[in-house]
This record gives structure tokens, sequence and C-alpha cells, in this order.
């Protein structure tokens, strides 16, 4: 198949970006295999730099805008674009640091200021919401998406709703309090229920599922059921 890729490209954050064209004759692939193969031929001199690494949909480090849309490189097959046009660039809710890649570490400072973690062990039984929170890649595609979501402010969008779902339904008394203290403060006041994030999970995370639990937990204090 011939396939045109249609690359926005930068070297630095201050450099101005512009579109790369390049046409490619190759089986049906990935867009992460094409990219490889790329910059192994035509670009061996100036490569494209893009983020990866397991390449089977487990990281999330590939996440970049495909045809306009958030989506994993690696769960992207060329034969989804009959048109044989695939625009590539990068996620635009992060700062570019260039090419392909952003810097993503907005989401974990979140969780850093969410307290995501728990002060002493606990058990999940491997089903319900623990277990669904924790497919989570932490790959920003679902705040690409929302509305409600912007760089530096106070809501941390369904990024930071996963972890702190999952610790919510396990955490003690003490650990509850300030997980509910931080959940209240960092997403339910911000999220305005649009569940634009719903759909767009590479992981098919059910994130309405994930809401309607936390907030019973959070902010209806409905006792949890193990």
């Amino acid at each position: 198949m011939t396939i045109t890729f249609e690359i926005q490209r930068r070297k630095s954050a201050q450099d101005r970006p512009y579109i790369q064209r390049i046409t490619l004759e190759t089986e049906d692939t990935t867009v992460a295999e094409a990219l490889d193969i790329m910059n192994d031929g035509e670009l061996a001199d100036d490569p494209i730099q893009w983020e990866c690494s397991c390449k089977q949909k487990k990281c999330g480090a590939c996440a970049m805008l495909i045809n306009g849309k958030p989506r994993l490189a690696c769960d992207a097959r060329l034969s989804e674009f009959p048109k044989g046009v695939v625009e590539l660039a990068p996620l635009k809710k992060f700062p570019t640091v260039c090419d392909l890649v952003v810097d993503r570490s907005m989401m974990y400072d979140d969780l850093k200021t969410l307290g995501a973690w728990l002060e002493d062990e606990a058990v999940c039984n491997g089903t319900g919401i623990a277990y669904d929170a924790s497919r989570c890649l932490q790959c920003g595609c679902c705040l690409e998406v929302c509305p409600n979501f912007y760089a530096g402010g106070e809501f941390f969008g369904a990024a930071a709703l996963a972890p702190a779902s999952r610790l919510i339904s396990e955490a003690d008394k003490t650990d509850g309090k300030r997980l509910q203290t931080a959940y209240n403060e960092h997403f339910y006041n911000g999220c305005g229920k649009s569940l634009s994030c719903k759909n767009i999970c590479p992981a098919g995370i059910d994130t309405e599922r994930l809401l309607v639990r936390s907030n019973a937990v959070a902010v209806w204090k409905r006792e949890k059921r193990k």
C-alpha cells in the first residue's frame, strides 16, 4: 500500500512547526512501525523524534494526534486510513519538546499533588473498580479531548481519576479521608461530566463507571463495597 505521511515537526519548542511529507510503500502495519521504517530509511539523517517503549499498547508512551485524534501509534494500523493519508502531530494539551515528543510530566506532578498513594498496605482482589482503574496507561489521550482540562489548572482530569478511584476503593479510614478531600478539590469540582474521556481511552477503561463509584464514596459518603 502507498501511504503519505504529513508529519508536524520542529527541532525544539522555540522553533516554528512545519509539515514534512513522506510517501511510504509498505505492507499493512502500525503507525509506530512506519515511523521506524522512515527513520531507518529516508529520514536516517534527520529522524523523527517520538516516544515509544513496549509497542504493545501497554505503556502509553507513543500517544500522539493521528488524523486529529489522540491515539497510540502502536494501536493505529495503516489500513484504517483508506484515503492513504496519515497526519501526525504532537498532543496539544502538553508542551512540545520536539517533533512528536511532548512533556507529560504535569500528569505525574498532579498525582503527587493529589497524594495518589496509600500509607498502609491494601489488597486488590483483582476485580471491580480497583482492577479496572489499574489499567490506566497515563498516556494523556483523555486529557487531550477533555474540555475542562488545561495545563496548570486545578482540575486534573481522568488521568488522575483512574488512580484516585483505585485508591479510594481500597483506602482505610485515614487515607480515605485524605484522598476524598483531594478528589473533591482536583477532580469533582472541575469535571463538567462531558465524558469525552470515555470513548477515547486506549485501554478501554469505563471512566463513567469510575466517576460514579468514586463520587459515591468521596462525595456522597456512601459505604464502600468490597
